[in-house]
């Protein structure tokens, strides 16, 4: 046998043995995925790594705008304060049980300007990390309120316990985030709504945990069997056995389900006017 032919045969003998031993792992059961025991040091190191090279690659083209605004660092405190500070604490402020208690941790964030750069980490706050607990907010906040994030993640290495404090008061009135006179997260009445767009529909799917409870064509999921599954949806006569089968029905119902219909176990998941027309633009292809 020549040496090329040894090679091959040496190369798919590993290969063969390696697919042998992810298998062994896997269906074996061998991995714990208790979140009570942490990763081994080489399976953090390589998720680490692999997440810091798909970040820095995705961002990269991304035009950073100036970030120096005073209001836009404070709107980005009342966000930081309402979304991210259970997870990842702040200056004089421990994290929440939810944060202490995931694997990975979610590291404290008041060194994040020292490995991230600003459109890194809009990236990140806008699409999240699969696996990590690390949630998209994509959907939750507005571009303006991502990058008040950001504006602000490069202030915080900055405060002090008593300074972070008082930049992400609650005023006495219940208003939050003082100098934007309302939640972080809250969509203005009046917003303009722009037509369906079905790719952005498909990814709002999941956003809203839609495929927690029905299979759905197109969109990853364990074959949950709470709800009925969505596929041929776009050709059926009715919504809920109720509504005719129009975009506008779709979003009157993903909107407002309970006044449609107050028996209904499906709950209101607080979809936007835009997310409800995305979402109908891409149930309206299931045919």
């Amino acid at each position: 046998m020549g040496a090329p032919k040894t090679v091959l045969l040496t190369v798919a003998v590993l290969g063969l043995a390696g697919a042998a031993a992810g298998a062994l792992v896997v269906y074996g059961g061998l991995y714990n995925v208790a979140a009570t025991v942490q990763h081994t040091q080489p399976v953090y190191s390589l998720l680490e790594t692999a997440m810091h090279q798909s970040v820095k690659m995705r961002a990269r083209n991304i035009e950073t705008p100036p970030l120096d605004d005073e209001r836009m660092v404070m709107r980005g405190a009342a966000c930081f304060r309402d979304k991210c500070v259970q997870c990842h604490g702040a200056p004089g402020v421990a994290q929440g049980d939810i944060g202490k208690s995931m694997q990975p941790l979610p590291g404290p964030l008041v060194d994040a300007r020292h490995h991230w750069k600003p459109r890194e980490l809009y990236w990140l706050t806008k699409h999240g990390i699969k696996m990590s607990g690390m949630p998209a907010w994509e959907y939750r906040l507005s571009e303006e309120e991502l990058w008040s994030v950001v504006a602000f993640l490069a202030r915080l290495p900055d405060l002090t316990p008593q300074q972070y404090a008082e930049a992400t008061r609650v005023e006495p009135t219940g208003v939050q985030g003082a100098s934007t006179g309302s939640a972080c997260g809250a969509v203005p009445d009046g917003a303009p709504v722009r037509m369906g767009d079905a790719d952005r529909g498909k990814r709002a799917l999941h956003q809203y945990a839609c495929s927690a409870c029905h299979t759905i064509p197109g969109v990853t999921s364990s074959s949950p069997h709470v709800g009925p599954p969505l596929a041929g949806i776009g050709g059926r006569t009715l919504i809920a056995g109720k509504l005719a089968n129009t975009p506008d029905n779709m979003v009157r119902w993903l909107r407002h389900t309970r006044k449609v219909d107050p028996l209904t176990a499906m709950p209101e998941l607080g979809v936007t006017e835009q997310d409800a027309r995305d979402i109908a633009a891409y149930l309206a292809t299931l045919r």
